[in-house]
């Protein structure tokens, strides 16, 4: 067992705040610790990767992770630090966006090892059956009020207003702590540092009801350096799910971030070494413009929670993008991709009949999809050789046919180096 947990997530700067007698709980034994996940939708998204990387150093160190979804916590919502209250799911809802985040968090914690293997856990089922009236007799009346009321995600919502439902929050995630301590012998949580106060409500009740020791490690809360909001962009969060944010656009996030949140953000999401990031940041340093941290960051997180194969059509993707890009490579993405990666060029449409009789390359840039004003317009271009083809540069005597359409069943347009229109066959 690797006793140094601590010492790896400090050099990472994954920690916040930590109980004391932590440490020494880590060091003395395998530790079963968990971290919840309410299931507020049906993917997870890159905020959630700082818990789910505590749970992965923390059985790489071999210790025994926990993932406990938030069946029952996720009908109610969490309040911490949240101006206004969550909409409620239905149990429906839930169970769907439980079985799919599920499926994500085994790419990344592995869930065979017969010594402290990964478990994921639903609170609903030691909630479901538990009747409010037992609940606040053998539960509720271990807490006070005046300790529920001194929490800061409590005290930040006095002036706006809080719901009971969104009050008793923390009781049910302190009995979620307080179930686990019973029966897979749980003796640590981790979490955000907006989450301190709902796990210590946990250790307070594990003290009360059990005479117990449990402890709490939280990690910073991820920010940008130009004050915006981590994992946001123009079309919100930035989803693990491939069919909310393509690969692309998420290799895209990490490969555009900046070399003070890319410094930070390498030692948290991905597994690198210290000797190996050291030595990324001294190559960074001699050619920032070639973006090596951003790089070696983007290729790390995109094939973990993607795959080899997906990170690699970024790649090509983004050199496409870029002008370096060969027909070839064009041919290699999927129709999903190539429209990602031109999202918001113009797009044209015309019929497979067309291309099939053949139609030269004037009268499909002008007549037929107007990416031209006129004939004259794009004959000028192509004498001047501006124009290409899917990555290859026409003349003008040249016959667009069917052969030209990529697999994707588009074609793609090039005047100069920016300017990019998509025409789209329809069958």
């Amino acid at each position: 067992m690797n006793t140094d947990l601590v010492k790896e997530l400090q050099w990472r700067n994954m920690i916040h705040t930590m109980m004391p007698g932590t440490e020494e709980q880590l060091a003395k034994e395998v530790t079963t610790a968990y971290v919840g996940i309410d299931p507020t939708a049906d993917s997870l998204h890159i905020g959630h990767l700082v818990s789910i990387m505590l749970l992965k150093h923390l059985q790489l160190a071999g210790h025994k992770p926990l993932a406990v979804v938030g069946g029952a916590t996720g009908m109610i919502g969490d309040p911490s630090f949240k101006a206004a209250e969550r909409k409620l799911l239905t149990p429906e809802e839930v169970q769907h966006n439980v079985d799919c985040i599920k499926k994500q968090l085994e790419k990344f914690l592995d869930f065979d090892n017969p010594v402290n293997g990964a478990e994921i856990l639903n609170n609903y089922d030691w909630m479901k059956d538990y009747l409010f009236l037992d609940f606040i007799r053998d539960v509720g009346k271990h807490i006070t009020v005046n300790y529920m009321m001194a929490k800061d995600s409590v005290q930040k919502r006095m002036e706006t207003g809080i719901s009971f439902t969104e009050f008793s929050y923390q009781l049910l995630q302190g009995f979620d702590y307080l179930t686990l301590y019973r029966t897979k012998n749980c003796r640590l949580q981790m979490g955000g540092s907006d989450q301190w106060g709902n796990i210590t409500t946990g250790t307070e009740l594990i003290r009360r009801m059990e005479g117990g020791e449990a402890y709490a490690l939280t990690c910073p809360l991820i920010t940008k350096a130009d004050g915006t909001k981590f994992g946001k962009t123009e079309g919100g969060n930035v989803w693990l799910d491939p069919e909310k944010t393509s690969p692309y656009k998420f290799y895209q996030f990490w490969l555009n971030c900046s070399d003070i949140d890319t410094a930070r953000y390498i030692r948290i999401f991905t597994l690198l070494s210290k000797e190996e990031i050291e030595a990324l940041e001294a190559e960074h340093a001699q050619a920032p413009e070639r973006r090596v941290l951003q790089k070696a960051l983007a290729k790390d997180i995109t094939c973990r929670v993607h795959s080899v194969k997906d990170y690699e059509t970024a790649v090509a993707a983004s050199e496409l993008l870029f002008g370096k890009g060969t027909t070839e490579q064009l041919n290699t993405l999927d129709r999903a991709t190539l429209l990602s990666v031109f999202d918001g060029v113009p797009q044209f449409t015309v019929s497979r009949s067309l291309l099939d009789q053949g139609v030269s390359a004037i009268d499909l840039c002008a007549a037929e999809t107007a990416m031209f004003a006129s004939k004259g317009e794009i004959r000028r271009e192509l004498k001047q050789n501006s124009i290409s083809l899917n990555k290859q540069k026409i003349g003008e005597d040249y016959k667009v046919t069917a052969s030209d359409i990529l697999q994707s069943g588009l074609l793609l347009f090039q005047k100069g180096k920016k300017n990019y229109y998509i025409v789209n066959v329809e069958q």
